[in-house]
């Protein structure tokens, strides 16, 4: 199974921001525990530091969860940084806007592309430039009701919905159209990680799994 085949399978990405390398295994193993098995680190461009602990963090799952979790990095906004990231072991780079160079790199290096867009526009100049998912972002602002909309002209392009996504409405987002959805804060809750609670981001993993799948069952 491939990359991509996998994130279309698990229909779900966590994402990861602003949490530091040193707690990254301990939550990676809770997100797994729970059934999700994609996990995006996301770059902070605040700082030389911050964007290398991000490379730091991608690393690690790589090590710890080689053959388990699938890292790819976030916010992913230069080709030098497509390159950090490839050389960590990310698999998968995401940005939160339409970047032709980023989105060619990333395919250069054989890698999944998943650029965010918000217009029909930008979502058809990504695809055009080679990504393989478009991530529609914010996409909770609009709702399920905005990604129905663009998908009717735009069916040829698989679109992920990110911002604003949560356990309640993540089917609507796939119901709409959508091939996966991206979830950070609702999922990945700084308070739970610094309070150690891992064993509730597992049970909040697994709610979303259950839901994103339920009509299989």
């Amino acid at each position: 199974m491939t990359v991509l085949e996998k994130i279309l399978e698990d229909r779900i990405i966590a994402i990861v921001r602003g949490i530091p390398s040193s707690q990254i295994e301990s939550l990676a193993e809770a997100l797994c525990a729970g059934g999700i098995h994609c996990i995006e680190v996301t770059f902070d461009q605040s700082s030389p530091e911050k964007l290398e602990d991000t490379a730091k963090s991608i690393k690690i799952i790589n090590e710890k969860f080689a053959g388990r979790v699938l890292a790819g990095a976030g916010t992913v906004m230069s080709v030098e940084q497509v390159r950090m990231a490839a050389e960590a072991g990310a698999l998968y780079m995401i940005s939160p806007n339409v970047n032709r160079d980023v989105i060619r790199e990333t395919k250069a290096l054989g890698l999944v592309s998943i650029p965010g867009a918000m217009t029909p526009s930008e979502a058809a100049e990504a695809y055009e430039a080679g990504a393989d998912v478009v991530k529609i972002f914010p996409a909770g602002q609009f709702g399920p009701g905005y990604i129905k909309a663009i998908k009717a002209p735009l069916k040829h392009i698989p679109f992920a919905a990110v911002g604003g996504v949560n356990v309640g409405n993540c089917a609507e987002f796939i119901s709409a159209g959508c091939c996966c959805v991206g979830c950070g804060g609702n999922l990945v809750s700084a308070k739970l990680i610094s309070e150690g609670r891992f064993a509730e981001i597992t049970a909040l993993a697994a709610d979303y799994i259950k839901a994103l799948h339920a009509q299989e069952a």
